[in-house]
């Protein structure tokens, strides 16, 4: 671990300090992904314009709240929900479509983002002051970025080197003693090259037992991440590179033990990854290009986890990763587009876990070719019709596996847009890395031999554009449904003592149903409202159940006033989560059962003021300001050693009323 900290902290000071030491056009992916653009003007939330459903959410909907991560970043957006997973170690995850974040494939500038080891804290890992936008796809994405989107895609665009050349620079606090600070400083070394370093450092300083439980409701949170971007663009070539890394510490459990030699949660990771894309454009008059993307990485994990029945549990664990990508574009006319290409991805994954005799030491090794190709259809500006297939070769499974996909887009008029998106998604699972989470409960953990898991996903979906007084409301109504032939289940359901980790044994499938509006009354004012429902069903134990800890739907209602030229903006937003299942209680020496059946709707209200001056702009806002927090999320907090121990059961919030202030400065034009 010392040795690997060395390596990441000599790499990053070597890329680092030889950027900014030096004297003093569009992207790869520009050049490569039509279905993106990236424009020098950072706008709010736009659909995105191909044939697939989803949104392009820019800086100024990321300013809207003060989103510190990207796991932040979703405050204010309808289709997607961020919830904690537990009370112990902090594991967040994001909900697409009524299913967990491990079905949503993570991309950042079309590449993947580690999965297995870092899955359960990615959200946290991707500071919200580097973000540019954020593109959200819904449904089966396209067949160019593997296999392994089920309910859709989130891409994440960093601000690029060849920016207006400066430093940014923000800082926050609040009222929980946690502070952090991030910077974005980029040099133009010639008019070919320029690079850029990003910054970001945060640190809770108190520990907090806002329910009086003996237990801290959320770990303490140390984290330093550092990357040095470079970008050469001349004539038809473009090049992409950068490396960075990360170091993080989480500290919890009970709150007399948090601060002293061993903390009942004690958490330690670190990574360090690189990337690099190429692309060259043969052909303008047909957009024929040639791109090469790659990105390769290691990371590690070491914990400590509370004392059950059965003591102390170590577990820790590593993981080194590569993905490549070789892609041709060629647009025979304005009708007719081809994209072709074949990759190379390949990850090894070690685990060791002391009280499992098959984790003592496990390890998985997969090698993935694949090719895909993928045409579009446009015969007029009105109708998008884009089809894809891949092939990809798993040799930890021993299958070929055939990933099709077809999406349709038809502007009927002028004033409405359809699209409908069929496909199937396959996806490796590491059933402990992604969970150790589970860990920190006192149930018995069982996990089978687990399966490649697989599902198809259809949906379809309408945008209206209605004027109104002069202006225009965006009515947007969708469907989804997705339907598992393989999954990898977690049952908390068929013995109270038990958590098993295992594959589907019959149904699992989700229905959802969402619909939206956003109308701009003035220059000044704008109002979205948002209502979705989500019918989500899995086997367990052999019997077809609502999935637990989650709500069945979701209100939202966010208001946008921005008066005096803009200068100042007020963003309000009010959540309505509605109530859902709890698992299948124990009974107590009564005979009554432990905890209800579900757990009640409950209100969530946020609120941010930002006043914008000429190179920095002040904000403070608070969260939760409705004060809900979830009664008990601890189960027998009082008894850690018993099998009913369970801090794993959140399905609201742990933490009360958050107030927190900023700051953000631009620096520009340095000479």
């Amino acid at each position: 671990m010392v040795a690997m900290k060395k390596l990441l902290i000599s790499a990053t000071l070597f890329f680092t300090v030889g950027s900014l030491c030096a004297q003093t056009g569009d992207t790869v992916r520009r050049a490569v992904l039509e279905e993106v653009t990236i424009q020098s003007k950072s706008e709010g939330v736009k659909r995105m314009a191909g044939a697939v459903n989803g949104n392009e959410i820019g800086q100024d909907e990321l300013f809207r709240a003060a989103c510190c991560n990207l796991g932040e970043s979703f405050v204010a957006n309808p289709a997607v929900d961020v919830n904690y997973n537990d009370a112990a170690v902090g594991a967040r995850q994001i909900r697409l479509l009524g299913l967990g974040g491990q079905y949503v494939q993570m991309l950042c500038e079309g590449l993947p983002m580690a999965g297995a080891v870092a899955q359960p804290y990615l959200l946290g890992r991707v500071p919200g002051a580097w973000m540019r936008s954020i593109q959200v796809s819904k449904g089966s994405a396209s067949v160019k970025n593997g296999p392994q989107s089920i309910t859709g895609q989130i891409d994440v665009e960093y601000l690029k080197p060849d920016e207006e050349q400066g430093l940014l620079v923000n800082i926050y606090g609040d009222n929980r003693a946690k502070s952090e600070g991030n910077l974005v400083g980029n040099i133009h070394l010639n008019k070919y090259l320029s690079t850029e370093v990003l910054g970001h450092y945060e640190k809770d300083w108190m520990h907090h037992d806002m329910n009086g439980d003996g237990w801290v409701d959320m770990p303490a949170v140390e984290q330093l991440h550092v990357q040095n971007r470079w970008k050469y663009r001349r004539g038809r070539y473009i090049m992409h590179a950068g490396i960075g890394f990360l170091d993080e510490e989480r500290m919890g459990g009970v709150m007399s033990q948090v601060m002293g030699d061993r903390p009942w949660v004690d958490l330690s990771a670190d990574a360090l990854e690189a990337y690099m894309k190429h692309a060259y454009l043969l052909n303008r008059e047909h957009n024929t290009n040639l791109a090469f993307m790659g990105t390769a990485g290691t990371q590690g994990l070491e914990g400590w986890i509370g004392t059950g029945p059965q003591g102390w549990k170590h577990y820790s664990e590593g993981q080194q990763h590569f993905s490549s990508q070789l892609m041709l574009e060629h647009d025979f006319s304005e009708a007719h587009q081809l994209s072709t290409g074949v990759s190379l991805s390949g990850e090894q994954v070690w685990e060791y876990y002391n009280l499992l005799p098959e984790y003592n030491l496990m390890e998985t090794k997969d090698i993935t070719p694949g090719a895909y190709v993928q045409y579009t259809y446009k015969p007029s500006y009105r109708l998008t019709a884009m089809g894809g297939l891949r092939v990809d070769r798993s040799s930890r499974y021993g299958r070929t596996y055939i990933t099709p996909r077809l999406h349709l887009k038809w502007m009927a008029a002028d004033w409405v847009t359809l699209r409908a998106s069929a496909g199937k998604g396959y996806r490796a699972s590491h059933a402990l890395a992604e969970n150790h989470y589970l860990l920190a409960s006192g149930r018995t953990l069982v996990i089978d031999p687990l399966e490649m898991e697989e599902a198809w996903n259809g949906g379809m979906s309408a945008a209206f554009y209605i004027p109104v007084g002069g202006r225009t409301i965006t009515l947007n109504a969708e469907y989804y449904y997705t339907d598992f032939q393989h999954q990898t289940v977690l049952d908390y359901d068929s013995d109270p003592t038990v958590l098993h980790i295992t594959n589907l044994s019959g149904k699992s499938f989700s229905h959802t149903f969402q619909v939206d509006a956003t109308y701009a009354f003035s220059d000044e004012w704008e109002v979205m409202a948002a209502f979705r429902y989500n019918d989500v069903r899995c086997t367990y134990g052999g019997v077809l159940m609502e999935k637990p800890l989650q709500s069945r739907y979701k209100g939202l209602l966010t208001v946008s006033w921005e008066p005096m030229m803009a200068l100042w903006h007020v963003d309000l937003t009010l959540q309505l989560n509605g109530p859902g299942r709890l698992p299948q209680a124990y009974s107590t020496a009564d005979g009554s059962p432990s905890w209800d059946e579900t757990f009640p709707a409950y209100p969530q209200l946020n609120l941010q003021l930002t006043r914008d001056f000429r190179h920095f702009s002040v904000y403070v806002g608070g969260e939760n300001l409705t004060n809900y927090r979830q009664p008990v999320p601890v189960v027998e907090a009082s008894n850690p050693a018993s099998t009913h121990f369970d801090p794993t059961m959140v399905w609201g919030p742990v933490m009360g009323v958050m107030g927190y202030v900023g700051v953000r400065m631009n620096f520009w034009r340095i000479q």
